[in-house]
């Protein structure tokens, strides 16, 4: 039996290939059974469930394969690498979830769902590639494959450079209302992996694909306002959400308001890079529809849900 209750799962791209391992297969479908134990938590209270996911590993992989064989195939646009990975990490997904609801005998369809997302077409990050993806490189072998293949690039750190896309915000969620039924009637959706596959409306009104990345903690967020989702899960590689996070005085933060979270968010709490956009998500869903997010990883699901892990942001009573 499935609840009223529909929450939205943001499983980051590391949560199926964590940095410490080469990426195979293998790895991360082991990987990808080890996060469903957290998630099968959701499913035993019956909650209806959509999941996102991050794709970043795994479209530096790709990237990576077309750069070595750039010369014998011709590489593909970044938009059909984030469409890719979306039915490649979908396909592991839903088989091993698949599997672990046979063992339970539970009777939960899942699907995954190929999601476009709309970004807008005046966005100004299109005319300013910031996003790093990729291998790093020398400044000379990287200045090469630019003039070759028409990237941009930048200098990340002394001597490392690598490609640097456009990261606009998403616009518009396509496929929400096929995504919202089926979510409504039980099924286990997957969809927008990666933030979803960046496109824009020409001039003509045609939908056209753009090399970018876009935001995919936004893109949870705006997918949890479309299927009414009263609770967003955005599942990283820490527990807590931390204040002076690696420095002298660490502390975790196990409850914040959305008044809290946009003060330390303000006074530069949360790093660029990582914290920030997922805080930034989270007051978007609590501004418009969401009752509570929580942040934290896969092993503290559970006590997660029992209140006794994780970081939970709810609304203001004022403000």
């Amino acid at each position: 039996m499935t609840s009223n209750k529909s929450i939205m799962l943001a499983l980051g791209g590391n949560a199926l290939s964590p940095k410490d391992q080469m990426g195979t297969i293998k790895e991360q479908f082991e990987r990808t059974r080890q996060s469903l134990n957290g998630i099968m938590e959701f499913i035993n209270i019956g909650y209806n469930i959509c999941i996102t996911h991050g794709n970043g590993p795994q479209v530096g992989n790709e990237l990576l394969r077309m750069d070595l064989t750039h010369d014998q195939v011709p590489p593909l646009p970044l938009g059909l690498c984030v469409a890719a990975t979306q039915g490649t990490i979908g396909y592991m997904i839903q088989q091993s979830l698949q599997n672990k609801l046979r063992t339970f005998e539970l009777d939960r369809e899942v699907v995954t769902l190929v999601t476009q997302v709309r970004i807008d077409e005046n966005d100004s990050a299109i005319s300013n590639p910031t996003k790093f993806i990729g291998k790093t490189y020398s400044e000379e072998t990287a200045k090469s494959y630019a003039n070759k293949l028409g990237w941009d690039i930048a200098e990340q750190n002394p001597g490392e450079w690598r490609r640097v896309v456009p990261s606009p915000l998403p616009h518009y969620v396509m496929h929400g209302k096929s995504i919202k039924a089926l979510v409504d009637r039980g099924t286990i959706v997957l969809a927008a992996g990666g933030g979803g596959i960046p496109v824009y409306n020409d001039k003509d009104y045609r939908l056209k694909g753009l090399d970018a990345v876009i935001d995919k903690d936004l893109t949870a967020a705006k997918l949890g306002r479309v299927i009414r989702a009263q609770e967003l899960w955005i599942i990283t590689d820490i527990d807590y959400v931390y204040l002076r996070f690696k420095k002298e005085g660490q502390k975790a933060i196990s409850k914040m308001t959305t008044i809290e979270a946009k003060k330390y968010l303000q006074e530069g709490e949360f790093k660029k890079g990582s914290m920030a956009p997922k805080i930034k998500a989270a007051l978007y869903f609590l501004k418009h529809y969401g009752e509570k997010v929580i942040i934290t990883s896969i092993p503290s699901i559970q006590k997660a849900i029992n209140g006794k892990a994780g970081t939970e942001i709810i609304k203001s009573e004022i403000g």
